[in-house]
C-alpha cells in the first residue's frame, strides 16, 4: 500500500463513490423497472381554448389513443393565456423574451401553425399529445420540487437561507426531447428559479413554455446553495391543474454550483435504447455517461460522481501498525473482482473474546447482561442498533440486555447435537450451496504430494460400507446417486500451518460423506480431518464415525464442530461475501459507467443493486479489513480475504452462477430430455424452491427484453449494452477475462440468461445465504466461527 497521499486519495474516493451510490440507491419512490404490460401509465393533454368544444364533444384526436388503466383524463380543457402574469416576472425573463419574439413573429407573418404540446416523462402513454391548429402561445408550467430539509448547521447556512428568502435556491431548466426544426439543433431551454414555499422542503417555480416546445425529455438542476441538497422529485403541472402533473423521480443529492458549475441532469423515466433516444437529449445522454466514467486522471473531489475500478489495496494500514499489512487482492498473484472505492480502514477497537462454557452462552439468552442505569438513553440506543436480536428488560431494580433466543434453539435446545440436524442444515441451513454429489472413488487430493503429503483419503471403501450397514456397496451407492460430500480439504489445506500460528486457533482440511437413505433424507457417515506434512512432522489424517462407545461418540461430535467451523467460514467469506457482494460490485460499476439511466437494462437491474455498494464500502471499513470483524471472529484471521481470493480463482464461474447450471455442476440435478431439471435429492429446499424463483426471474427478463429488443441485431447493435458487458468481463473481472465460459452478448436469449444470472445472485441466492444468519448462527455452538484446540487422538491421547 502506498503512503499517506494514497490513503487520503482513497478516502476521498470512498466518500465520493458513497455519495454516488446513494444517488442511485436512496429511492423512496416506486421502482423504475416498469413491466411492458403496464407501459402505458398516464397521459397529459393540453388544448387551447379554441379546441375546447371539440374535446368536450369527443372529436379530439386524443380519442384515437387507447386509455390505459392509469390514463389521466382531464375534466375540462385547460384555458391557457399567453398573458399570464408569470411571464412578466423577473425570474422568467428568458422565457418572457422568447415568448415576445414568438408573438412578434406571429403578428408579422400572420401564420397559424400546428404544434405539439406535452411534457412527457413516463412510458408509452405519457407525453400523449394532440395536434391543434392555433397560434403559437406560451403555457404556464409550475414546477414543484420536493427536497429533504437541511438538518446540519454549517458556516454558509445563513447565506443559503437568504438565497431561499429571495427565491434563488434552485435554477431549473426544461430540456425538450425534440430538435428545433428551423435550426436542426436543440431547442432553447426554458429556465426558472424555484423559490421556497411555506411547506418545509418544497420549492416552486413558474415557467412560461412555448406550445411548440414538445415533450420534456430532461430537467437540469443547478443548486444555488453552498451545500449539497437531496431532491426527492420534481413535479411539472400545466396550467395549475393537478391532473396534468408529471413527476421526475430524482432521489439524488445535487452538488452546489460552488463545487461544480455544471448542473445535474435528470431524464424522463421513459426507457430508450441508445438508437431510439429522442434527438433533443442525445447529447445529454452521452455527456452524462462521460461524467460518470471520468477521465481516470487527478484526485477525486467530494462532489464528483465517478465510478471506476480498483484493487483491494487498502484493507490494512501498515504505517500505523505493521501487523496490519495485507497483500493487494486483485491481480495475477491474488485474483479477485475489482472494487470501486478502496478506503483506509479505521482502527479496530474489537477485542478478542474469552472462552466460556455452554452455560455461559446460554446465559446470554436467559439471564442477560446487566447494563448501567442511566435513564432510558442506553436502552433506546441499543434498541435502535440491534432491535431484532435483543430483548430489553427493565424493572425497578435491574436493567438487562438479553439476546433473542433463535427459533431453532427455542424449539429444541439440543437439536444442534444431533446428526439428523447436522445433515438437514447442510441442505436447508445457512450454507446450502456447497454440498455436491460424490462421483469418483477412491477420493484423491489434487494438491502436490511433495508439499502436502500422500493424496489418498482416509475414507476407505470398507469404512463407508460399514457405516451404510451393508445396504449396498460403494459402487452401487455411486451409481444410484446416494453418496454426497461436503469438501473443504484441498481449499483449506494450504492454510492449515498458517492459521495454526495465529493465537488460540487451529485448522484442518476436512471431508464429510453423507448417505441418502431410502426415505429421502441425508445422514452423515464419516468425517476426515487432515493436517498436511511440515518440515518437522509427517502428514496426519483420520476418519471419524459415530461409534458405539462414549469416546468415539464425543470425538465424532468434536469432528462435526470442526466441519461446522469450516462451513461457517466458507459461507461468510465465499458463499455470501464473495459471490453476492464482491462479484456483484463490477456489475454495478459497469452499469453506471456504460448504461444511461434511460437504458431499459439499467432500469431493470437498478432495484437489484440497491445499497450493495454502500454495504461493500462499509464492509471494507469494518468487516473484511485488518483486525475487522471477520479477522477477529472467524478462524481464517488475517488470511481471510487471501483465502477468499483462492476460492474465487479456483471455483468462480459466471455461467455456473445460474441456479440450474449450479445444481447440475454439483450433481444435485439432472436435465431431462424435455429440458426440465430433476433434483437428485427431492427434499432440497434451495433447489426446489429456488428453481421456482429462477423460472419467474427468467420469464420476467425474457418478457422485458422482448419488449425492447425486437431482434438479435438490436442486441448486437446496442453500443451501450455491448460496452457494458465488455467492461464487466475485461475490467470488473479482469483476472478471468480470458476464460472460455463467459457468455457472448450476441442474442436476445444470451442477454436474457446474463440478466437472469445477475438478478438471481442478487435476490434468491443472496436471500438464501443472508437472512438466516441469526436463526442458525445466533446460537454459537450451532455455527461456531472458530475452534481453539486440536482434536485429541484417541489412540495416544495426544493432540494432532
Amino acid at each position: 500500500m502506498a503512503a499517506g497521499g494514497r490513503r487520503r486519495r482513497a478516502a476521498r474516493t470512498q466518500r465520493a463513490l458513497g455519495r454516488a451510490e446513494r444517488e442511485r440507491e436512496r429511492d423512496h419512490h416506486r421502482p423504475l423497472n416498469i413491466h411492458p404490460s403496464v407501459s402505458a401509465a398516464a397521459g397529459i393533454v393540453v388544448c387551447s381554448s379554441d379546441q375546447s368544444k371539440d374535446v368536450r364533444s369527443g372529436r379530439s384526436s386524443i380519442d384515437s389513443i387507447p386509455a390505459g388503466p392509469a390514463m389521466i383524463r382531464l375534466k375540462q380543457p385547460l384555458l391557457l393565456s399567453a398573458q399570464s402574469g408569470n411571464v412578466a416576472s423577473p425570474l422568467f425573463a428568458t422565457a418572457a423574451a422568447t415568448s415576445s419574439q414568438q408573438r412578434r413573429a406571429s403578428r408579422a407573418g400572420g401564420r397559424v401553425r400546428t404544434c405539439r404540446i406535452s411534457c412527457a416523462s413516463t412510458e408509452e402513454a405519457i407525453g400523449v399529445s394532440t395536434s391543434v391548429t392555433t397560434k403559437d402561445r406560451n403555457l404556464t408550467v409550475t414546477a414543484i420540487v420536493t427536497a429533504q430539509k437541511p438538518t446540519s448547521v454549517y458556516v454558509s447556512r445563513g447565506l443559503d437561507d437568504l438565497q431561499d428568502l429571495f427565491g434563488k435556491t434552485l435554477l431549473l431548466e426544461l430540456v425538450s426531447s425534440e430538435l428545433d426544426p428551423r435550426t436542426g439543433r436543440e431547442r432553447e431551454k426554458v429556465k426558472g428559479f424555484a423559490h421556497m414555499t411555506l411547506k418545509d422542503g418544497t420549492y416552486e417555480a413558474k415557467m412560461s413554455v412555448p406550445e411548440s416546445f414538445g415533450p420534456v425529455g430532461a430537467v437540469m438542476v443547478e443548486n444555488e446553495h453552498h451545500r449539497e441538497m437531496f431532491i426527492k422529485n420534481i413535479k411539472l403541472i400545466t396550467g395549475g391543474d393537478e391532473s396534468t402533473a408529471i413527476t421526475f423521480d430524482v432521489a439524488s443529492w445535487v452538488h452546489s454550483k460552488f463545487d461544480n458549475p455544471e448542473p445535474r441532469v435528470f431524464f424522463t423515466i421513459k426507457s430508450y435504447l441508445p438508437s431510439q433516444t429522442p434527438r433533443g437529449i442525445e447529447a445529454l445522454r452521452k455527456k452524462e455517461l462521460e461524467t460518470l466514467r471520468g477521465d481516470g486522471q487527478g484526485e477525486r473531489k467530494f462532489h464528483e460522481r465517478i465510478y471506476d475500478y480498483d484493487t483491494y489495496n487498502d484493507l490494512g494500514d501498515p504505517d500505523k501498525n505493521i501487523d496490519h499489512k495485507r497483500p493487494v487482492i486483485g491481480g495475477k498473484e491474488h485474483p479477485y473482482p475489482r472494487d470501486a472505492a478502496p478506503v483506509a480502514p479505521k482502527p479496530s477497537s474489537t477485542r478478542r473474546r474469552r472462552r466460556g462454557a455452554h452455560r455461559s452462552i446460554d446465559a446470554l439468552y436467559s439471564d442477560g447482561i446487566p447494563l448501567p442505569v442511566d435513564g432510558s438513553t442506553s436502552f433506546n440506543i441499543i434498541n435502535d442498533v440491534i432491535p431484532r436480536v435483543v430483548q430489553m428488560i427493565e424493572d425497578t431494580t435491574d436493567h438487562v440486555l438479553r439476546f433473542e433466543v433463535p427459533h431453532m434453539v427455542e424449539r429444541d435446545r439440543f437439536s444442534w447435537f444431533r446428526d439428523e440436524e447436522f445433515a438437514r442444515q447442510t441442505l436447508a441451513g445457512l450454507n446450502p450451496i456447497c454440498i455436491r454429489l460424490l462421483t469418483e472413488f477412491p477420493i484423491v487430493s489434487k494438491l502436490d504430494p511433495e508439499v502436502y503429503g500422500p493424496p489418498e483419503s482416509a475414507l476407505t471403501k470398507e469404512l463407508l460400507e460399514k457405516m451404510m450397514n451393508g445396504l449396498m456397496t460403494v459402487e452401487e451407492a455411486l451409481e444410484k446417486k446416494r453418496l454426497y460430500m461436503l469438501d473443504y480439504h484441498d481449499v483449506f489445506l494450504p492454510y492449515v500451518h498458517k492459521v495454526r500460528e495465529l493465537p488460540d486457533t487451529t485448522l484442518y482440511g476436512s471431508r464429510t460423506i453423507f448417505f441418502l437413505g431410502n426415505e429421502g433424507t441425508l445422514m452423515p457417515l464419516a468425517i476426515e480431518l487432515t493436517r498436511p506434512q511440515s518440515p518437522t512432522k509427517p502428514q496426519w489424517k483420520c476418519a471419524f464415525t459415530h461409534g458405539p462407545d462414549a469416546t468415539e461418540s464425543w470425538l465424532w461430535k468434536l469432528a462435526k464442530a470442526h466441519v461446522l467451523t469450516h462451513d461457517t467460514g466458507y459461507h461468510q467469506l465465499v458463499s455470501h461475501w464473495l459471490r453476492t457482494h464482491a462479484c456483484v460490485e463490477p456489475y454495478i460499476i459497469a452499469t453506471n459507467r456504460q448504461l444511461s439511466r434511460m437504458h431499459p437494462v439499467h432500469r431493470l437491474l437498478h432495484p437489484h443493486f440497491r445499497y450493495t455498494m454502500e454495504i461493500n464500502a462499509l464492509a471494507r471499513e469494518a468487516l473484511i479489513n485488518a483486525d475487522g470483524i471477520i479477522e477477529e471472529a472467524f478462524w481464517p484471521g488475517r488470511y481471510s480475504i487471501e483465502l477468499c481470493s483462492v476460492a474465487y480463482d479456483a471455483t468462480w464461474q459466471f455461467n455456473t452462477e445460474a441456479l440450474p447450471e449450479d445444481l447440475i455442476s454439483r450433481g444435485l440435478a439432472v436435465r431431462q430430455d424435455d429440458g426440465e431439471l430433476e433434483l437428485t435429492i427431492k427434499d432440497y429446499p434451495y433447489g426446489s424452491d429456488g428453481l421456482l424463483i429462477w423460472n419467474c426471474i427468467k420469464q420476467w427478463a425474457s418478457d422485458y427484453i422482448t419488449f425492447y429488443y425486437k431482434s438479435d441485431e438490436d442486441v448486437t447493435g446496442d453500443q451501450e449494452l455491448q460496452a457494458w458487458w465488455e467492461e464487466v468481463r475485461t475490467k470488473g473481472h479482469a483476472d478471468k477475462k480470458d476464460e472460455p465460459w463467459w457468455p457472448v452478448c450476441d442474442s436476445k436469449d444470451n442477454l436474457v440468461q446474463i440478466l437472469s444470472i445477475i438478478m438471481w445472485v442478487t435476490s434468491g441466492h443472496h436471500a438464501a445465504v443472508n437472512f438466516g444468519q441469526y436463526h442458525f448462527g445466533g446460537y454459537f455452538p450451532n455455527r461456531p466461527t472458530v475452534v481453539r484446540k486440536n482434536i485429541r487422538w484417541r489412540r495416544t491421547g495426544t493432540t494432532r
